[in-house]
């Protein structure tokens, strides 16, 4: 019999041939294309401490969906992203939704509205694998402004039944990937220690509470993350604004987020930081 014409498992076959060879990616995106369509692919490689490495990219249409990919996101802005903090909860292999992981307060935090939405991204899948120790695999598919549609009940019906598929070919193609970076726990640490250089010290709680609202938590949800009463978490908001010398959450986010950046030489840093804080200050 005749194969059928456009047919995903057609398609399968012609990745699981492409394992651990050139051309594997783009036999990949060719299946996700026959199977669900989405607008884009993007396959980053997370470990701790140090920023995501992009071994893979397309999109359909040309969309700007990655035009910030490098310089923001790469940048420190990860740091703030759902997707990462499944690396760092370390969570089972298998598919997420973005809408179904992101903080409660997510759309209204500066993350958001600063670098997501200039991706126009509409809905957002992820395939968690880990092809070695310390390595986590994230395959975003996502929906942005070319189509304007969230991925339809079917398409997320099928990103499930094949997810086990999609977790095993990463995990072989990408199996030679090594662990590197830092522990988490080290990036509070550093945040504290640049504000230092600043002139601002904030005390550990403090730190992890600024993350936290970064990242698109509520106060409530901070709480929950944190194990302290929400009254708690207001106290401690109140103390970083007040340590900081800023009255809203933009302004932390303009603060922050040059300190999360990709490290620079030690001078630089702390003349750029000493020179943002007398700015947000005065």
């Amino acid at each position: 019999m005749r194969a059928q014409p456009n047919c995903a498992e057609e398609a399968l076959a012609e990745t699981v041939r492409r394992l651990a060879r050139p051309g594997f990616e783009s036999a990949l995106w060719a299946w996700f294309q026959r199977a669900v369509a989405p607008d884009n692919l993007i396959v980053l490689a997370y470990r701790d401490g140090v920023a995501p490495q992009v071994l893979f990219r397309h999109s359909a249409h040309g969309s700007p969906v990655f035009g910030q990919l490098d310089s923001t996101y790469l940048g420190g802005a990860y740091l703030l992203d759902p997707y990462h903090a499944l690396h760092l909860a370390r969570v089972p292999a298998g598919l997420y939704r973005l809408s179904d992981i992101a903080p409660d307060a997510f759309q209204r935090s500066r993350y958001f509205n600063d670098y997501y939405r200039q991706t126009t991204l509409v809905d957002e899948l992820a395939f968690v694998a880990y092809p070695a120790p310390g390595v986590t695999l994230n395959l975003c598919l996502g929906r942005d402004g070319q189509s304007r549609r969230a991925f339809e009940a079917r398409a997320i019906e099928t990103c499930q039944r094949i997810s086990p598929v999609v977790i095993a070919l990463a995990e072989g193609h990408w199996s030679g990937l090594a662990a590197a970076g830092v522990p988490p726990e080290a990036v509070p640490r550093t945040l504290r220690a640049r504000l230092a250089e600043a002139g601002i010290r904030l005390t550990p709680r403090q730190a992890d509470v600024a993350l936290l609202i970064l990242q698109g938590h509520s106060s409530a949800s901070i709480a929950l993350e944190l194990g302290v009463s929400p009254q708690t978490v207001k106290v401690f908001r109140r103390q970083l604004y007040a340590r900081c010398g800023l009255s809203s959450q933009a302004e932390l986010f303009g603060l922050l987020m040059p300190l999360l950046s990709a490290p620079r030489e030690p001078e630089q840093d702390g003349l750029r930081f000493r020179e943002q804080a007398a700015l947000l200050s005065g």
